[in-house]
């Protein structure tokens, strides 16, 4: 089997002469053709308006559930019709080295004819498996709540 490879190009560019309270926190983040240009967290003086590096790592984290999840359900015959992730997470303030500590995933999914305990089986064998949750050194947290739909 390959190693998977995946590259992204991170670009800023101004000037830190006048100081920390000053220079812009506004960068771009490219992969093939798409350029998103993000901000560090308002709390570290950025533009609130704009996505930031720990939005990113929650949404990777969601994003990697929802597709472990969706392969193992698929593969198990389970018919999801819906799937949503209010997800969080926590940085605390006095944590050193200064780190998201832990990330909640609350998926609520949407599934036809299904035993929900089959399918809270498979939410857990899909976070077993997820790269994100396996590369990252907070704890990733996922409470599921699941709906049977006619």
């Amino acid at each position: 089997m390959n190693d998977h490879e995946y590259a992204a190009t991170v670009a800023w560019a101004g000037s830190t002469a006048s100081g920390y309270t000053t220079y812009s926190r506004e960068h771009d983040v490219q992969w093939s053709d798409e350029v998103v240009t993000l901000s560090a967290d308002a709390a570290f003086r950025g533009d609130a308006s704009l996505p930031n590096p720990e939005q990113l790592l929650v949404a990777a984290a969601s994003s990697c559930q929802l597709l472990s999840f969706l392969a193992v359900a698929s593969l198990a015959g389970v018919d999801v019709v819906s799937y949503r992730d209010d997800a969080t997470a926590v940085m605390p303030a006095a944590s050193t080295p200064t780190r998201i500590t832990r990330i909640d995933l609350a998926p609520r999914i949407g599934v036809r004819r299904a035993d929900p305990d089959v399918v809270l089986r498979l939410v857990r064998e899909a976070h077993d498996g997820c790269y994100i949750a396996n590369s990252v050194s907070a704890d990733v947290v996922v409470t599921p709540t699941v709906e049977v739909l006619p």
